[in-house]
């Protein structure tokens, strides 16, 4: 990317509310031209309308319009709880040893203090933590600076935030009074992550957390080639934790060869994503539909990036025209969630001839048919145990296998 691209891409990928955006860059140029620190410290409570309190105490903050839609950052249910329960407690770290994570995302820096305070809460001897966090937009960074920090951990994350923004040139005071603990150790990159992790160490994490607004704004932090980048800097054992329950997403984890399964539910309908090198840390399998949707229909299609570099609107583009080649040649069409009525009876009319028609064209002759129950036969030894040989994974494949073969019948 030239200069101009690099500045509208992180314009364009950063999330908070415009005017608050603009709030924040002002007070901070302030800042740097007066060394004044009245314009960090009237930002929160004179522009309230913009923060949101969550219901455990924590305060998010609004989003941009997107699709004519206003959100918070993070779920109402609680901001800080939202980074125990999705990115903390599904790890099963050992803290007997050294730790690495990697935050992707890392917004107000949330997801970083929960990982040190449970650090510092149970950690044993010797063991060290190394937490890098990425995240694009300093505004958002420094919004990071002005909520109240929701525990204790986030004074900690906030150091090593400021540090950072005094760094870029874009904080000129040091206001924050807490100390980095001496076994911990929180690096920021404020750069386009897919640059940064290219130039990180194979094998090094233990964890990485995912936590893009959605895969919509950004698609590029969710494709199968940047988590083929994944796949090299994880440890074997290692778990990726996002939020989002996304058929694309999964499927992207999956071709980049990890295993995935459901994370929890918190906030949400739908559990989110864990994705891991092997099975050992995994516990609990997609739902049944989800897997069968994702292997036969051209909905796990995911995003593709070949060189790390293309914008948002050109991957979606992408997709959506991969989606529509799929149709009905290499995938099973995804309309009226065709795939999930395979081996089932109907009693809608209507629907069952929309589904059959949509079967009739990949050669498949009816939701009854032997071809329906030969593809899902896999599914006929789900259970929700995470097993070494019967999991998430190992039954989506075979089921593209079967398609695969169905398919290369077609006339």
């Amino acid at each position: 990317m030239d200069e101009n691209t690099d500045s509208n891409y992180v314009r364009d990928s950063t999330v908070i509310d415009d005017t608050i955006y603009g709030l924040i860059n002002e007070a901070f140029e302030m800042e740097r031209k007066t060394n004044n620190p009245e314009y960090r410290n009237s930002i929160f409570k004179e522009n309230m309308e913009y923060f949101v309190k969550t219901d455990d105490g924590s305060y998010s903050i609004k989003s941009r319009e997107i699709n004519h839609k206003v959100e918070t950052l993070h779920t109402s249910t609680g901001a800080i709880s939202e980074s125990f329960e999705k990115f903390i407690k599904p790890l099963k770290l050992d803290y007997e040893k050294d730790i690495a994570i990697l935050d992707i995302c890392a917004g107000l820096g949330y997801n970083t203090s929960a990982a040190v305070d449970d650090f510092l809460k149970n950690s044993r001897g010797n063991a060290s933590l190394q937490v890098d966090m990425l995240e694009i937009s300093k505004p958002t960074l420094a919004a990071g600076l002005l909520v109240p920090s929701p525990i204790e951990a986030h004074d900690i994350t906030k150091v090593a935030i400021e540090e950072e923004l005094l760094k870029e040139g874009y904080a000129s005071l040091r206001m924050e009074n807490s100390k980095i603990p001496d076994n911990v150790d929180i690096n920021l990159y404020i750069d386009d992550a897919r640059r940064v992790i290219q130039n990180l160490e194979d094998d090094k994490y233990n964890a990485i957390f995912l936590d893009p607004f959605s895969q919509n704004m950004a698609p590029e932090l969710v494709s199968l080639d940047f988590f083929n980048e994944f796949r090299r800097v994880i440890k074997e054992n290692g778990i990726v934790a996002t939020y989002t329950s996304s058929a694309p997403v999964r499927m992207a984890f999956i071709e980049a060869d990890f295993y995935v399964s459901q994370g929890p539910i918190f906030g949400r309908f739908q559990g989110g994503t864990l994705a891991s090198p092997t099975t050992i840390n995994l516990t609990k399998s997609l739902p049944r539909n989800d897997e069968i949707r994702m292997a036969l229909s051209d909905v796990g299609v995911p995003f593709r990036d070949p060189d790390l570099n293309l914008n948002s609107k050109e991957i979606l583009d992408n997709r959506t025209e991969e989606r529509h080649r799929a149709r009905h040649n290499t995938k099973i069409s995804s309309a009226v969630k065709t795939p999930i009525f395979l081996g089932q009876e109907m009693e809608d009319e209507p629907l069952k001839r929309r589904v059959e028609r949509n079967l009739a064209r990949m050669n498949i002759p009816g939701v009854l048919s032997d071809e329906a129950f030969y593809l899902i036969e896999p599914e006929e030894d789900w259970c929700e145990d995470y097993r070494e040989d019967n999991n998430s994974r190992t039954r989506i494949l075979e089921m593209m296998s079967r398609l695969d073969e169905i398919a290369g019948k077609k006339a």
